[in-house]
């Protein structure tokens, strides 16, 4: 069908589409102080929109909204009609709290009150 269109109605469709997708998405993606919308995420990586995707490369962290889901190493892999496809060496799921240097022991006292 969009074959029959004027060319000049069928990339304002196109755009609008685009627009459409980012819209929906809270997931974003932050790199060296800079945030891009995320397309399509999966287990192997993601996609950004090709018009404002830099060719990033390295680290970087994945949002939902303001929460923190992970850490990554990517690699910008190749472009798919108007998406960058990033391809993840490696994801690393964020954890709520700091890591511990020692095992807890269930059992044992948080904290002692004193008088």
């Amino acid at each position: 069908m969009l074959e029959s269109l004027p060319d000049s109605i069928t990339a304002e469709l196109r755009a609008a589409q685009r627009a459409a997708r980012g819209k929906r998405s809270r997931l974003r993606v932050e790199a060296n102080g800079e945030s891009f919308r995320i397309l399509r995420l999966t287990p192997e990586g993601f996609a950004l929109d090709l018009e404002d995707a830099p060719k990033l490369r390295g680290l970087v962290d994945i949002y939902d909204g303001g929460r923190h889901l992970s850490q990554c190493l990517i690699v910008a892999a190749a472009e798919d009609g108007d998406q960058m496809v990033y391809d993840f060496k490696r994801n690393t799921s964020a954890s709520g709290g700091v890591p511990l240097d020692f095992e807890r022991d269930e059992d044992a006292p948080i904290a002692l009150l004193g008088r």
